[in-house]
């Protein structure tokens, strides 16, 4: 067993309307910047639970409350960077949202450069292999409650 082995949980809301998700274009961020991502996501924070940090990310991203009870829990994701760090081991956990409180709005204008709905059949290019992966699967219905990614078979 490895000594001081890590995952860093991140949580991810895909804002759903029928078959239209809504992403945002990142920027300045230092990771992916240039590519279409989750409207709201983040690290979970110590001592907070998934759910939670999805509420609080959709806050602060785009200005929209929700009802953790909204949240669906669509998977969640243990994939590696593919690095040999403690910390590029990650667990993401992803839920869709389709009720909310407000209207969607850029709130970090210096990370995000557009906040778009696109069609879960027409996704664009470029996104996070990992966020694509997902999106794709609960377009085709293949999503799995847990799944993994990035690992030799």
């Amino acid at each position: 067993m490895s000594k001081g082995f890590a995952v860093v949980p991140a949580a991810y809301v895909l804002f759903l309307r029928g078959d239209r998700v809504l992403l945002q274009l990142r920027q300045n961020t230092g990771f992916m910047d240039g590519h279409w991502a989750c409207a709201a996501a983040g690290h979970v924070e110590a001592g907070e639970s998934a759910a939670d940090a999805a509420v609080r990310e959709a806050m602060e991203e785009i200005g929209v409350s929700i009802n953790p009870d909204a949240l669906t829990p669509l998977t969640t994701l243990h994939r590696t960077n593919g690095g040999t760090r403690l910390l590029d081991q990650r667990v993401d956990f992803f839920f869709s949202c389709d009720r909310w409180s407000g209207d969607p709005v850029i709130r970090e204008p210096e990370k995000c450069a557009d906040l778009r709905w696109f069609e879960l059949a027409d996704l664009p290019g470029p996104m996070p292999p990992h966020e694509r992966y997902v999106l794709e699967g609960l377009r085709e219905g293949t999503l799995a409650p847990i799944a993994s990614l990035g690992f030799d078979a």
